[in-house]
């Protein structure tokens, strides 16, 4: 099979591309770094092996006309190599080291493959679908740190607050989404790994299937508040100023994957370390919210300065 290794020109190509294959391998090199020219023959014989139009695609990223891309993903040694599925990021393998990619690219096919059989017949798709990405601005939500999320007002015999960020597209399942518990209000409090600009975020939320108020609705009114500690509490949020407060119209919501756009006021969510999204209100009369997924949009990490460093591989 010929080499099918695709060279990345710019953050949008690259946006469009984790958007239309289910994986992506991406490989972050630069011409004068030695380490990446070893291990580049045996990158591109896996490419040759595994690459598959729509499925699997392997990648390079040269960091040095890349910069933009480097500094989203917190690329900071070279060479790196990501594993994307979905657009999420499911490793990192920094350094030379052919054995670990192999088996790291490997199992991740494998699996692939196991979902294209179970999938056989059956016009439904695993990934997330949600709204087209800007123009120069990826898919973050990988620097949700999962580990810290909190939620306030949730039913627990739904999901918790991990589903909510979760890669795959969302079941028709109450453990595959959030729901409010008590009233139509939820509060969510998203710590991140890095220091983040947020562009806009993506909300999935599937309508009620029947004229139902017991049923729970979209969200419509939400309040944001950055650089918070922790989560806050309900009379707390009421009485503090938001970032910025949104209402989520019937217009905005797209028919096909039941996903808002939400677009933020970019100059207020440039050093983002925590957001907190308070659910007021939700649509129509329905006394309870649901959130199936939620996208933040837009740049990872802070600018650096000088080189990147290269390094042989880790052990």
């Amino acid at each position: 099979m010929a080499n099918q290794l695709v060279e990345i020109h710019s953050t949008a190509e690259f946006s469009t591309l984790l958007a239309n294959s289910t994986i992506v391998v991406a490989d972050f090199y630069a011409d004068w770094c030695g380490p990446c020219k070893a291990i580049a023959p045996a990158y591109a014989e896996l490419s040759s092996a595994l690459s598959r139009p729509g499925k699997i695609t392997f990648t390079k990223i040269n960091t040095d006309q890349q910069q933009e891309l480097a500094r989203a993903y917190g690329v900071t040694a070279m060479p790196t190599f990501m594993l994307f599925k979905n657009a999420r990021v499911t490793d990192t393998i920094k350094g030379a080291d052919p054995r670990r990619l192999s088996e790291a690219v490997k199992k991740l096919a494998q699996e692939a493959g196991k979902n294209d059989t179970a999938g056989e017949g059956s016009s439904s798709s695993s990934n997330w679908i949600g709204a087209e990405l800007p123009r120069g601005y990826s898919d973050i939500t990988s620097q949700v740190d999962v580990t810290s999320l909190e939620l306030l007002n949730w039913d627990t015999a739904g999901g918790n607050a991990r589903t909510i960020v979760q890669q795959s597209q969302a079941k028709d399942d109450k453990k595959d989404r959030v729901e409010s518990d008590t009233d139509e209000q939820l509060m969510i409090f998203l710590p991140f790994q890095s220091t983040l600009k947020i562009h806009s975020l993506h909300i999935t939320s599937q309508k009620p299937t029947e004229d139902d108020d017991e049923l729970p609705s979209r969200p419509k009114v939400l309040k944001l508040f950055v650089n918070r500690p922790g989560i806050l509490g309900f009379d707390e949020a009421d009485g503090l100023p938001a970032t910025q407060e949104i209402t989520i119209s019937e217009k905005d919501w797209d028919t096909k994957t039941n996903t808002a756009k939400v677009e933020l006021r970019f100059v207020k969510f440039q050093n983002v370390t925590s957001l907190v999204l308070f659910v007021v209100e939700s649509e129509g009369d329905n006394e309870k919210v649901r959130i199936d997924r939620i996208r933040i949009i837009g740049e990872s990490g802070e600018k650096r300065d000088g080189k990147i460093e290269k390094i042989a591989h880790d052990e």
